[in-house]
């Protein structure tokens, strides 16, 4: 059950343990804004991630089936990328639906490179917006997909940024919103044929990603060479 009351405040110089040491203010300065900004919980550790399960569940897909899914979520329906994946964030139980949404949709009998991460799992946490990013740290936007402008620039600045190595690997495409919930954004299963101003549809969402990573991999297989008899 998604909790009704935002997590206790921590104050900005509260550090947690880890094996990695004391963490780095930058670090720190991640789990401030998550825990007093957003107030979402974190997992204690550096880098800082993010439990899913509770708030939300996610769906974890190559960026280009994610870019081609952007057009079924509604505003302020947050979404990051780590290098070449794209993380969207969904209805928390929504990771348990997903093995038989797929079979219902005809997709199950396929390996695609489509996953939920739910109840028990955990995500980094991307860089707030306007956090500098380390620097060698690329996030991957494919050349032939169309995608928005502002999607771009976003991209786009998150990469000519730079900070402490310890966190950014992930940065938020579409960041949540300080002061909004963000549960009602949420694509969830019980929206299906639901009417304007629900929240996003799950199914039309997983449908999108799991033809976009089938073409993925119809691409791929297509580019292998022929072996050798």
């Amino acid at each position: 059950m998604v909790p009704t009351v935002p997590s206790p405040r921590r104050p900005l110089n509260t550090s947690h343990p880890s094996a990695s040491g004391r963490p780095s203010q930058a670090s720190r300065t991640v789990r401030h804004w998550y825990e007093n900004e957003l107030g979402w919980p974190t997992v204690p550790g550096t880098p800082v991630d993010l439990p899913t399960g509770l708030r939300f569940d996610v769906l974890d897909a190559p960026v280009e089936a994610g870019y081609a899914a952007l057009r079924h979520l509604g505003p302020g329906s947050p979404v990051a990328v780590r290098a070449d994946r794209m993380r969207i964030l969904v209805a928390a139980g929504s990771a348990d639906e997903l093995p038989g949404l797929l079979d219902w949709l005809e997709w199950g009998a396929l390996a695609l490179d489509l996953r939920a991460i739910g109840e028990g799992g955990r995500i980094e946490a991307p860089l707030p917006p306007g956090t500098p990013r380390p620097a060698g740290i690329s996030v991957h936007v494919p050349a032939h997909t169309s995608v928005e402008t502002p999607v771009k620039t976003s991209v786009k600045t998150a990469m000519d940024t730079a900070v402490d190595g310890s966190q950014g690997a992930a940065v938020w495409l579409r960041p949540p919103e300080p002061g909004c919930e963000v549960e009602p954004s949420l694509p969830t299963l019980s929206a299906l044929g639901g009417g304007v101003g629900g929240a996003p549809d799950l199914v039309r969402l997983v449908n999108t990603m799991a033809t976009e990573c089938h073409r993925i991999r119809l691409r791929r297989s297509c580019a292998q060479p022929l072996a050798l008899s």
